[in-house]
């Protein structure tokens, strides 16, 4: 008797440390869409408490397997920022290897039901920054290629990545979801909306090849649909959107011919640095030195492309370190998705990573801090869903 009155004050305090930890997570989530500093300083505090409630249960840190090559690539990324072209520039940008302790944080944190209220926080704070989006585009006239709608973030392309996410996430729920439909199918036509106005051709891409295999995983005859969704918003947008969508398939079009440019500046780095890159955070610096004859820009803060990008900045043995972190992932998350895991989350994360992998083959999204602290939240709450300590810890 005496023994279990002396712990119940101990199990309360770390229920409340428990809950705190979790608020602060949801309210992190929600920044990710509104606010990179609110973002960041949050996080450090999830964190904080994060450790200090691993600490109070004499845990360890726990995560998906899919975080053993994601900390391979972190300490290979380390290994190139020391032979860098400059290393405290490297060094400097290398601090966003901290990002991937969102993995841990999320798998321990939002366990069990908890995932599904994240997906809500996340649904739900997208369709407000939709609608500020369609606010500058439609009242603000933020519709040129150099002032398009950016939401509240930093940047058109960080804000239409960030959406494309969002969308995928929505559609999950709408296509595996038993409940709470309704929400995801009233907030849809703004996030499609808010994408296409921002004119950005890679997440277009990003958003319809993650549709298309969230329509695959329900009934492959569904990805018919994903060609005459595109048509039909092609159709109702005005007729600076249109040109942008099919200025996909001119070679003629300056950024296109670019982009081939930049695939030949980053080929020539990788020749010349094949192991360990010129250095995180150095193209931009460097691309003068490299630069194909035949590109638009006399210079690009990256090249545009994930995998290439990879391999410039850190050596073919990160993009092969990346490639098993991503192949980890599919085929772990594949695994839950068919043998019992929670289906609108494992759907949402497959959709995630193809349209992080489709978007990525036209913009170095995995560099862009917002775009990836979403991302690796996404694609840890199916395993997170699986993780519930909560009667272990109230046993205690």
């Amino acid at each position: 008797m005496t023994s279990t009155t002396m712990s119940m004050p101990g199990t309360r305090s770390a229920l409340s440390l428990d809950r705190v930890t979790f608020v602060l997570l949801l309210a992190f989530v929600a920044a990710l869409q509104l606010s990179i500093a609110a973002a960041h300083m949050l996080l450090a505090a999830t964190l904080v408490c994060w450790a200090a409630l691993l600490v109070r249960e004499h845990e360890r840190p726990r995560a998906p397997a899919f975080l053993v090559p994601l900390l391979a690539y972190a300490a290979w990324t380390l290994v190139a920022t020391i032979f860098s072209f400059n290393f405290g520039i490297s060094l400097l940008d290398d601090k966003q290897l901290v990002l991937f302790l969102i993995v841990p944080a999320v798998y321990q944190i939002a366990r069990g039901e908890r995932a599904a209220t994240v997906i809500d926080i996340i649904v739900s704070v997208g369709a407000a920054s939709a609608a500020v989006g369609i606010i500058q585009f439609g009242v603000l006239h933020w519709d040129a290629l150099d002032r398009r709608p950016q939401g509240v973030l930093t940047h058109y392309m960080t804000y239409s990545g960030v959406l494309m996410l969002v969308i995928c996430a929505a559609v999950a729920r709408l296509v595996f979801g038993s409940r709470d439909r309704i929400w995801p199918a009233v907030v849809m036509p703004a996030l499609v909306v808010a994408l296409a106005l921002t004119s950005t051709r890679g997440a277009w891409i990003g958003a319809c090849a993650g549709v298309a295999v969230l329509f695959a995983l329900k009934n492959v005859r569904l990805v018919a649909l994903v060609p005459v969704a595109v048509l039909l918003v092609l159709a109702a947008t005005p007729h600076s959107i249109a040109a942008r969508m099919t200025s996909v398939f001119d070679l003629h079009d300056p950024t296109i011919r670019d982009r081939v440019a930049m695939m030949r500046t980053g080929a020539a780095i990788i020749g010349d640095q094949p192991l360990t890159g010129i250095g995180p955070d150095m193209v931009s610096r460097m691309y003068v030195e490299y630069r194909d004859a035949l590109a638009v820009n006399a210079t690009n803060p990256h090249l545009h492309n994930v995998p290439l990008q990879i391999a410039a900045e850190r050596g073919l043995p990160a993009l092969a370190l990346w490639i098993w972190f991503v192949g980890s992932l599919v085929a772990s998350t594949w695994r839950l998705f068919w043998t019992g895991g929670d289906r609108v989350l494992a759907a949402g994360a497959l959709g995630a990573v193809a349209a992080m992998l489709a978007a990525g083959m036209f913009e170095y999204n995995f560099g862009d801090s917002e775009f990836l602290m979403l991302f690796l939240v996404l694609v840890t709450l199916p395993f997170a869903a699986r993780h519930d300590r909560t009667t272990a810890l109230i046993s205690r």
